[in-house]
């Protein structure tokens, strides 16, 4: 996406953003010049690629978790730039009428995840809105016009709430949604961490503090607070190799110790 023609009305390519960071991570094309330079400088520190797609295996094994518990309506939030293993192409191996809203405040994302699913049908939709700003998530038309949050509903922050800085409250934001949510919703969370590698996290952070979103690492105590009024299930909010492997090898992952992950269960 290096062609000035292409980019969408009101982004800087100049200035690195951290979902077509993310997107570079995986191998994706969707990222200009100043992401790939950025990121670059983040994969020189470690294994961002391990850990990005390890973060994305994690959000296959919870939806499906949570798809194969009844859940048939899922709100993905801060989505991040279309990639493999979404949101509605694994809750649909489970129930091929899953509805699936995705939220993001991106106009590139918007755009691409537009691209995505067009041709689809109806249940599966898109909405510009700032997870900072919940209701103006939760209150949008094609939000009401998917989610019927008096039945249960799976809430997916993947890979977002360390976007956000303790003053914007991630806690806060995580328990607006909880209190549409009803009893039998489903959680999921994944949040980086530099509890191993605190001198490595602030380099990272050093770098994202020139991209358009701050990475702020979180303690595991952080991370379990954010599922305050939920139940969470086993085996608890852990590292990300460690929330129930598809199989063995997935444990030996590079770079899960930079993930705390968790799925809850609203009473």
């Amino acid at each position: 996406m290096s062609n000035p023609s292409r980019v969408p009305k009101g982004i800087n390519p100049n200035i690195p953003n951290a979902a077509r960071m993310y997107d570079y991570y995986l191998g994706g094309k969707d990222n200009f010049a100043a992401d790939r330079e950025a990121a670059e400088k983040i994969m020189a520190l470690g294994p961002s690629r391990e850990i990005c797609l390890a973060n994305r295996r994690f959000l296959g094994r919870a939806v499906r978790h949570a798809a194969r518990q009844g859940i048939r309506q899922f709100l993905d939030l801060g989505t991040g730039l279309p990639n493999q293993n979404n949101v509605h192409e694994v809750a649909r191996q489970v129930h091929r009428d899953a509805r699936i809203v995705y939220a993001d405040y991106d106009p590139v994302v918007i755009v691409h995840a537009r691209a995505l699913l067009a041709g689809t049908d109806t249940n599966i939709t898109i909405v510009q809105a700032d997870v900072r700003e919940p209701m103006t998530i939760l209150d949008d038309p094609e939000t009401k016009r998917l989610i019927d949050f008096s039945e249960p509903v799976g809430v997916v922050f993947l890979g977002v709430l360390h976007c956000l800085t303790d003053r914007e409250d991630p806690w806060d934001v995580v328990a607006t949604f909880r209190e549409r949510m009803a009893p039998e919703s489903f959680l999921m969370i994944s949040h980086l961490t530099d509890d191993a590698h605190p001198e490595v996290g602030m380099a990272a952070r050093e770098v994202y503090d020139k991209a358009d979103a701050p990475l702020i690492h979180r303690s595991r105590e952080a991370v379990a607070r954010m599922f305050d009024g939920f139940d969470v299930i086993e085996p608890g909010v852990t590292h990300v190799a460690d929330w129930r492997p598809d199989e063995p090898w997935e444990t030996e992952l590079a770079g899960s110790e930079w993930w705390y992950v968790g799925v809850g269960r609203k009473p």
